[in-house]
């Protein structure tokens, strides 16, 4: 609305609603995000819901001229669907005497609105297309991640590209899988495996007796122990249930009577209700886990429970007083058990225990439903009017009730209690689990639903598409800020971002389904690369010029991508190339095509294979908890090689201008050079003439062979076919160097005349290109000019590195590292821990430095990998900071992998400085370089 507004001076625009619950949500989106338009383009848009008692909004709407948005629920105009008796929803069509004898309609309809449909899937019906009419619209928008007919599609942001752009959490299952066992009825499940410096131990959920009978209790087992004594000689585990082995690589424990359960797994006669009550526990751990590690960060965890029926939440007495359900019963349960057990570690001075033991187990779960006239919860059934379209019965009072606090008041879901907050707002506030009917779709959601369980029955009305998309937006920090890239670097916001997801079902199951379901929605893209998919594609370049890919072009592409193994015998993208792009370790495009870069990454990108739906989701049950190796990072050789290496830092960079000008000048005339004179191609146009055959048959025909081989032939543009263009050659150049108009004019006068008149001849490739080698040149005199200065501001210990995060299964298990597990991106890195784990004369301790941990660089922020500490010897320790790469020569990386190396290395110059100035750090230095073996690090480190 606001680019359209700024582009062609519209501001009249409606936004049209399926129901009240998304009207409140995009109130509360224009409410939320006012003064974020105010600083982009110095306005902001008014809006109002549309209210048939409150019409003089109607009249602000026609008469101001800055953006205008109506937001109206459909039900407010469709009366042909609704019936006569809907009198509000006909005062739109009727003449009111308070309104000047005019019908509301007619206002609206002479300011030739733009029309937006959120949800359009859910207004398709004839009545309601014909109602939209009456609006007159100057056109119509449909906004929708679900349309079920596509008019004219002018923009796409499925899910997959959402995921690959970072816009959306990652997904991780948790599934909770049921196996029988023959002739036998003991009941386990298999919880977590936990991995030490010792051996591992599992929580088991077993039956264990008691005199008021058998209760389920989770208990910490390990190598030896036997259910039959652990449970008090409950009779189901008498045969040889002894624990055999522990496997924290597959995640699986063994009995000696041959029986093997995985984690996740159920064994035994499970009921509705153990499943259930195995679903809420499995919840409830998953938040806290989330909640301990974002808690220091500012964000808050919320958790959504999708039930069936609101009886198992919430029930009422005679009286009407307020029962707990079947599900709230084992919630509260299950809370206190978990909460306790947390608590009771006993950790002085930690704030989120202390945060955790100050809310009560009943003021943090909460339901939200329909509410009867006695505020009483119940099922979204209706009385006032039926519409198909929203899938049944639903209440127009009703719904506003229920969507109160989840819509209206989503600030206070997202903050923590304050000291001055009153007891309601605190009780608000303290709202973290949240139990919602399963009827809830679109327009309900929360950026951080961090935790999402399905309490309910499998089945077809809602999708695990639909069910997840309630939690994948990106969390917001309680001062608001989003945690997206803007915040985060790369590797870091999907840690931060990550939807769990509890299902009664396999991993498998659930992901396989939910797989099918996104394919089906991605089935118009294209999977393979081929040579007709490049071709006319036009690219839009940073500077907002256009260049239309020609054969040539696609040619080189596809020998590109076949060259460096990026697409499969099938045209199909492969992984290698996935893992190069999420690396930022691409190959270099080829030469003609390296100023087309990204826009040929984001082209490829468009390109469907079903298996980049895997890398979307995980599976929680093959991943284990990473907990800090204490005697390690206490140890004293660390803290020192930490103290070494902890400082923020800002950079300063000097250029020499005249020495920028040259090196500029020099770089044009060598590629001209290199190309014997033709520094960029000249336009052309090919003719080709064809002449249909005198008899052809019906093969030739459907072929497409009807007309003989056409002759070709190629003639020079002399006259630029792009004549009507005029090109402003010195403020494109200055715009995408950054340098200043009057050095762009020196360095074209510098230019040798025969290169500086081939831009007549291809305007758009002349100035792409001496701007890329311009900015080359810039580039390589920054990191000469460069120089840091550190600041007093360092990076906390426990934000760098966070205990007991999520790390794959498979993972190396090390002894020397700061924490128990390392998890390694490569071969290489796997390799080098392994080395650097049998190196036990020389490496004293070593971490794998986390994403949080960054330099600034002019090129964009870098993360070394390894910081490593040696044994102290006849000398000094020595300190040493390395990047391990699978090819050490300068040629095999890229310009902008260089680039932030060689400014790391002045930030460690820096850095060795400040120690040398500092008397507490006196003869201490940290060593910095590239490596791609232990026996490397050796010959650098002397």
């Amino acid at each position: 609305m606001m680019e359209l507004n700024k582009c062609y001076g519209w501001s009249k625009f409606i936004i049209v609603v399926p129901s009240i619950a998304i009207r409140e949500g995009v109130a509360k989106t224009f409410e939320m995000t006012a003064n974020h338009f105010q600083e982009e383009f110095g306005k902001k848009p008014r809006s109002f819901i549309y209210n048939s008692d409150q019409l003089h909004e109607l009249e602000t709407f026609s008469s101001d001229a800055s953006v205008n948005a109506m937001i109206i629920n459909v039900q407010a105009f469709n009366t042909i669907k609704q019936g006569a008796n809907n009198k509000a929803a006909r005062k739109i069509y009727a003449e009111m005497d308070d309104f000047g004898s005019r019908r509301p309609i007619d206002v609206i309809r002479r300011n030739r609105p733009i029309l937006i449909l959120d949800e359009p899937q859910k207004m398709q019906s004839k009545n309601t297309l014909e109602s939209l009419s009456y609006f007159n619209p100057l056109f119509i928008m449909r906004y929708s991640a679900t349309h079920k007919r596509e008019y004219n599609l002018v923009y796409r942001l499925d899910a997959l590209d959402a995921y690959n752009q970072k816009l959306v959490k990652k997904i991780t299952v948790k599934g909770v899988e049921v196996k029988g066992l023959s002739g036998a009825h003991s009941y386990l499940y298999l919880q977590d495996i936990e991995v030490s410096s010792s051996d591992p131990t599992a929580r088991l959920d077993i039956e264990e007796k008691t005199k008021t009978g058998v209760k389920r209790r989770v208990r910490r087992v390990q190598k030896g122990d036997d259910l039959y004594t652990l449970s008090n000689q409950a009779a189901q585990y008498k045969d040889r249930y002894v624990v055999a082995e522990i496997d924290a690589r597959d995640q699986s424990l063994t009995f000696t009577n041959g029986i093997k359960i995985h984690v996740g797994e159920a064994l035994g006669q499970i009921d509705e209700q153990l499943m259930r009550t195995i679903q809420i526990r499995e919840t409830i751990r998953a938040h806290l886990d989330k909640e301990r590690l974002l808690f220091d960060q500012g964000l808050k965890v919320l958790s959504l429970f999708f039930i069936d029926e609101v009886a198992k939440y919430r029930q009422y007495d005679d009286q009407g007083n307020r029962i707990d359900g079947e599900y709230a019963q084992i919630f509260v349960e299950q809370y206190q058990q978990l909460v306790n057990e947390m608590v009771g570690l006993n950790i002085e001075n930690d704030a989120y225990l202390n945060y955790l033991s100050e809310i009560d187990v009943d003021r943090t779960h909460n339901g939200y439903f329909s509410l009867d006239k006695n505020k009483h919860m119940v099922d979204p059934t209706t009385k006032n009017f039926v519409d198909e379209e929203l899938g049944g019965k639903v209440s127009l009072t009703d719904d506003i009730d229920a969507y109160d606090l989840i819509l209206k008041d989503k600030e206070s879901l997202l903050s923590f209690p304050e000291p001055h907050d009153s007891e309601e707002t605190r009780h608000k506030k303290n709202v973290r689990f949240i139990f919602s009917h399963s009827a809830l779709r679109e327009g309900w959601d929360n950026p951080n639903v961090f935790v999402i369980c399905t309490l309910k029955h499998s089945e077809n009305t809602i999708s695990r598409r639909q069910e997840v998309g309630r939690g994948l937006r990106l969390a917001v920090r309680k001062d608001g800020m989003r945690m997206d890239a803007n915040h985060l670097s790369k590797g870091d916001i999907h840690l931060i971002n990550n939807l769990t997801v509890v299902t009664n079902e396999s991993y498998t199951d659930f992901v396989t389904n939910l797989q099918k379901e996104l394919a089906a929605a991605l089935s118009s893209r294209p999977t393979k690369a081929t040579k007709d998919y490049f071709y006319n594609k036009v690219l839009t370049l940073d500077n907002g010029s256009k260049h239309e890919v020609s054969e040539r072009d696609a040619d080189m592409i596809v020998h590109y991508l076949i060259k460096n193994d990026y697409i499969d015998f099938d045209n199909h993208i492969t992984d290698s190339y996935h893992e190069a792009v999420n690396n930022d370790s691409l190959a270099p495009l080829p030469e003609a095509l390296a100023p087309l870069t990204n826009q040929i990454v984001k082209l490829i990108g468009g390109i469907f294979n079903p298996k980049d739906l895997e890398g979307m989701t995980e599976n929680d049950n093959k991943t284990t908890h990473n907990p800090i190796n204490e005697n390690n990072i206490k140890r004293k050789e660390f803290l020192e090689l930490w103290n070494l290496i902890n400082h923020k830092a800002v950079f300063e960079i000097q250029i020499d201008s005249e020495k920028l000008i040259a090196q500029s000048i020099q770089s044009v005339e060598a590629a001209a050079k290199q190309r014997n004179n033709n520094f960029v191609e000249s336009l052309s146009y090919k003719l080709a003439q064809s002449t249909q055959r005198d008899t052809i048959t019906h093969e030739e025909l459907t072929a497409r062979q009807s007309f003989d081989s056409p002759t070709t032939s190629t003639e020079s543009a002399d006259v630029s076919i792009r004549s009507q263009v005029k090109y402003d050659l010195i403020g494109s150049l200055s715009e995408q160097t950054d340098l200043t108009r009057r050095s762009i004019v020196t360095i074209l006068k510098g230019i040798n005349n025969g290169i500086f008149a081939q831009f007549k001849n291809n305007p758009e490739a002349f100035i792409r290109e001496v701007a890329r080698l311009i900015n080359e040149a810039r580039i390589k005199m920054v990191i000469q000019g460069l120089t840091y200065y550190t600041t007093d501001q360092t990076y906390p210990i426990n934000e760098i590195f966070m205990s007991n995060q999520k790390i794959p299964s498979d993972s190396l298990k090390v002894s020397r590292h700061v924490f128990d597990y390392v998890a390694t991106d490569s071969s290489i890195e796997r390799r080098f821990a392994q080395e650097l784990e049998g190196a036990i004369d020389d490496v004293a301790v070593y971490a794998k430095l986390p994403d949080r941990f960054k330099i600034p660089t002019p090129v964009g922020d870098y993360n070394p990998d390894w910081a490593i500490a040696f044994n102290e010897g006849k000398v000094r320790h020595i300190y040493f900071v390395a990047e391990t790469k699978g090819s050490m020569v300068d040629a095999d990386l890229r310009e902008k992998e260089k680039y932030r190396i060689e400014s790391a290395k002045c930030f460690f110059d820096a850095l060795n400085l400040k120690a040398s100035e500092d008397n507490s750090l006196a003869g201490q230095a940290v060593k910095y370089g590239v490596i791609d073996s232990f026996d490397e690090l050796l010959k650098l480190v002397g």
